[in-house]
């Protein structure tokens, strides 16, 4: 949709965008002063007031009561009397979201032949082929901690061994995190799950799990949740049944890197590469810019038969329809709606409002509802046929878009991505930050000043869409994908930005 968003005539200096015809609103692309002439689709509206970049301004009276348009689709409720030309935003316009969610299925049509892809048929990356067939973008090795007890002892054996193996592989990298003990039930689950998903990712090549010994995330259990199959390249050590810890996983480590080392990078088609799609920090041009030209990999990579997987479940509350809609079959819709539903109710259990949302970060930026935050966020899906959904700690298998479920937390989510199997993440952002994880992430910034002001965060600059159009950004974009899961460091990376962080959903003994 925000392909053909309204903008003014080329002769006339662009300040602020309709995204959809129906809109009511238009999206400043620049800080718009009092009295300035947007001459958006004829309306010829000027601000009464000063209207900050990615907030919105009224492009007709809205009276209060009525719905809200932006993308199309109503983002709320006016709580007063809107004048044309008016800011809109907390002041003057609330969520109308509710923990009610009345979803219909349609059998999808008939699939028209896919459109030609010939600029992603005709690209491809170097990866490393694992046994299974996977294909990774990094050859590294990871040592996994069962509980937070021994992440400072995984962390040091990561520092002495990277350095000890420099150049042999891709990079010897630590996964702290707080959690293994003290557990119960579903929520030691999550984190078993989680933890024994992260040992199969094809960008490790060889994995050392340290246990403590006497945690609740047993090594025996965690071991059962990994396929046979794919624990040739794991090695496990619990630090109490040895006298020298340090000695021991260094040895095992050693180990790993003489088994994997000498694997070389072969060249693959770009439908081996699996996507996990994220936004973090967004403003309110994140779904004029830099979600849509993330949704057009999502559609690129799809399209010649790879894999994506977006979550952040809670963030698609209000545009979970449009998703539905397309699910390829009646199992995977039911699947759809009861992740969401259960989300929902996640939520309401817990005494909060399914509408607690956006951030104080998304209002600065723009974003006044979550109907606004979600509208605008699952445009990273692109147009992609959902064909799956997977639980948490669960892996995208199918090739089209798989549904994860995951909370909106920037860190937990992208975790999660990389556990799912995903080999790069697209992490688009309109306020920036620096986190990174166990997958090469990519920040894509949604609007030109934040790539220039945090280029040491930020990898891709989404707003020159409303310069040189989507064309150009999405092959440039591309371009730069391949060349990252073809070993290119991304940002976080090069910062050493490499991090994970499991959802806490139960009681803590």
């Amino acid at each position: 949709m925000t392909d053909h968003a309204e903008t003014a005539p080329s002769t006339t200096p662009v300040a602020a965008v309709r995204i959809h015809p129906a809109d009511t609103v238009a999206t400043a692309i620049a800080d718009l002063a009092a009295g300035e002439l947007l001459a958006i689709g004829g309306t010829g509206v000027r601000p009464i007031e000063p209207v900050a970049r990615g907030h919105k301004v009224a492009l007709a009276p809205i009276a209060r009561g009525a719905a809200v348009i932006k993308y199309g689709f109503p983002i709320g409720v006016a709580t007063a009397d809107i004048a044309a030309g008016a800011h809109v935003h907390s002041h003057n316009l609330a969520t109308a979201l509710s923990g009610a969610g009345d979803y219909h299925y349609a059998p999808p049509a008939p699939a028209p032949a896919p459109a030609p892809a010939p600029a992603a048929s005709a690209r491809s990356f170097r990866g490393y082929v694992r046994a299974d067939g996977r294909v990774g973008t990094r050859n590294e090795i990871w040592i996994i901690p069962t509980v937070g007890c021994v992440g400072n002892l995984a962390a040091r054996v990561a520092r002495i061994a990277g350095a000890r193996h420099a150049g042999r592989v891709d990079g010897v990298h630590a996964f702290k995190h707080p959690f293994g003990c003290s557990q119960l039930g579903d929520d030691l689950g999550h984190t078993r799950a989680l933890l024994a998903a992260l040992a199969q990712h094809p960008n490790a090549g060889g994995v050392l799990i340290v246990g403590l010994g006497c945690e609740s995330n047993q090594l025996g259990p965690l071991l059962d949740g990994i396929a046979p199959a794919r624990r040739a390249h794991i090695r496990t050590l619990s630090a109490q049944a040895v006298e020298d810890d340090e000695a021991a996983c260094l040895a095992l480590v050693d180990d790993l890197v003489a088994a994997c080392a000498d694997m070389a990078r072969t060249e693959v088609p770009l439908s081996r590469l699996v996507l996990g799609v994220k936004c973090g920090g967004s403003d309110g041009l994140s779904g004029l810019t830099a979600n849509p030209l993330v949704g057009r990999m999502a559609d690129a990579v799809a399209a010649v038969g790879g894999k994506v997987v977006l979550t952040e479940i809670p963030e698609i509350f209000a545009a979970e329809q449009m998703l539905m809609d397309r699910a390829v079959s009646r199992e995977v819709f039911d699947e759809t709606a009861r992740l969401v539903r259960d989300f929902k109710d996640y939520f309401i259990r817990n005494g909060e409002p399914v509408s607690e949302n956006p951030s104080p970060g998304n209002i600065a930026g723009g974003i006044t509802t979550l109907e606004e935050k979600s509208l605008g966020a699952v445009q990273k899906g692109g147009k992609v046929p959902v064909v799956d959904v997977r639980r948490y700690g669960g892996e995208a298998t199918i090739p089209g878009l798989t549904l994860l479920e995951a909370p909106g937390n920037d860190a937990v989510s992208s975790t999660a991505l990389t556990a799912a199997g995903a080999t790069i993440i697209l992490f688009t952002t309109g306020r920036g930050t620096p986190l990174g994880f166990p997958a090469p992430t990519l920040k894509i910034a949604s609007n030109s000043p934040l790539a220039a002001r945090k280029s040491g965060w930020i990898d891709f600059d989404a707003g020159q869409v409303l310069e040189a159009g989507f064309d150009s950004a999405a092959d440039a974009l591309l371009g730069l994908i391949t060349a990252t899961a073809s070993g290119g460091e991304t940002k976080a990376e090069t910062n050493e930005e490499r991090d994970i962080a499991i959802w806490k959903s139960g009681v803590t003994l």
